[in-house]
């Protein structure tokens, strides 16, 4: 039977189609996933059951009778932790419950952007948002990023270029606490600067703090949310690194009037309840004790990767030591382009997030790339990298490891 072509039909703008999926790669640094080995999964089970036995026949009804914002003992479980970890001071009422970050994403962009709308972003930012900018026709300005975050000067002339050109950003978005890709943590002083000159200009401030259970120490600086007295920052938070990307929940924190625009733009019937109702159950008992082994694996693997790239690549790769998170964000000699190295190294079966594709500016990103670390085994890590070195050498001359080892000592 011949195909139909329903080619005609797309809308202008549609994005290319999906390649067929076969197979994950033998050795894959790419993604937002976790660490297999520290799924919960045994208490996860119990707490199933649990939830199950007592409240499955709620189950019958879209938002299992707790309203549209979602399940509220788990709504309840983040107040407090809010409160507790990043000085949040808010009610179960206003946080919404959410099919994972991505869901918060659309639902904040539906509410406030537009095609031809401008958005303030750090330079090298979540590849997520960027494809989402760019498939609706808005405008991302990128602001440089160092070892503090978000570079507050940059961003000052930013907002000042953009306002004698009569442009108003809907918002800036920031990645304060464990930034994606650059693993940094911005400083009070920083934090509390953005929140002025985003004050100053009318601008408020779109808060992804979707790492912040991964920092190293346990210990935070407190959120924008928290530190703001405006109500111009809307917060977003995530299950997916803490417990497991697959329960797909997110959250978002924001005061009424824009929260319950989104409310009305949430339209899927309500975000997946068992799994709601499973973190509900687990957290409570178990997420205090849970996070720090995370960390502490987590933590284990970085080390795993970054002895890799010093045997490997020397001070030709060079990184920050990140203070959390999932990913290490790379830089490589000038003349290596990973754009093209993504492409030989998948082929090896290695797969790397190339830089270009998380940043405003590919020029800057064009020899960086991210590598995350939570998912390979430290086998599977040193193996990895051994074959991106080799991809390395062959194709784009990069020489053999320096013995000068004192530069990444002193580095770190």
């Amino acid at each position: 039977m011949a195909d139909f072509d329903f080619t005609p039909l797309l809308p202008p703008g549609s994005p290319p189609p999906a390649a067929k999926w076969t197979g994950s790669p033998r050795y894959n640094f790419t993604g937002g996933n976790n660490d297999p080995a520290q799924v919960p999964v045994e208490a996860l089970r119990v707490a199933a059951d649990a939830v199950l036995r007592r409240e499955g026949a709620s189950l019958a009804y879209y938002g299992v009778a707790h309203g549209p914002q979602g399940y509220r003992p788990l709504r309840e479980f983040l107040a407090a932790k809010l409160k507790r970890d990043a000085g949040i001071g808010c009610t179960a009422d206003d946080i919404l419950l959410v099919s994972g970050s991505l869901q918060a994403f659309d639902l904040i962009n539906g509410a406030l952007l537009a095609p031809g709308d401008t958005v303030i972003v750090e330079r090298d930012t979540y590849q997520g948002m960027l494809n989402r900018y760019a498939r609706s026709g808005v405008n991302a300005v990128g602001v440089p990023v160092d070892r503090d975050g978000l570079q507050i000067d940059s961003l000052a002339d930013t907002l000042a270029a953009l306002r004698a050109k009569n442009i108003r950003p809907k918002y800036i978005y920031t990645i304060p606490t464990v930034q994606n890709p650059t693993g940094t943590i911005m400083p009070m002083d920083r934090r509390t600067k953005l929140l002025e000159l985003a004050r100053s200009y009318g601008v408020p401030v779109f808060e992804d703090d979707c790492y912040s259970d991964l920092i190293w120490s346990g210990e935070r600086p407190p959120a924008l949310y928290a530190m703001d007295t405006t109500g111009g920052v809307i917060h977003i938070g995530s299950f997916s690194k803490s417990i497991a990307p697959a329960l797909r929940v997110g959250f978002i924190v924001a005061p009424w009037p824009i929260l319950s625009r989104m409310i009305a733009l949430k339209v899927d019937a309500g975000s997946g309840a068992l799994e709601q109702m499973v973190l509900a159950e687990y957290c409570a008992p178990h997420f205090a004790a849970h996070v720090p082994a995370l960390r502490r694996g987590l933590r284990k693997k970085l080390e795993t990767l970054m002895a890799a790239l010093d045997e490997q690549f020397g001070t030709a790769a060079e990184f920050d030591d990140p203070p959390g998170g999932i990913f290490l964000w790379v830089k490589l000699p000038d003349q290596v382009d990973t754009m093209r190295l993504y492409q030989s190294a998948l082929a090896a079966g290695v797969a790397i997030n190339p830089g270009p594709e998380w940043s405003t500016d590919a020029t800057h990103a064009r020899s960086r790339m991210r590598l995350c670390f939570a998912s390979p085994t430290e086998d599977e890590i040193r193996e990895g990298i051994a074959i991106l070195a080799d991809i390395c050498r062959k194709d784009f001359g990069v020489p053999e490891r320096s013995a000068n080892i004192e530069l990444r000592a002193e580095r770190r």
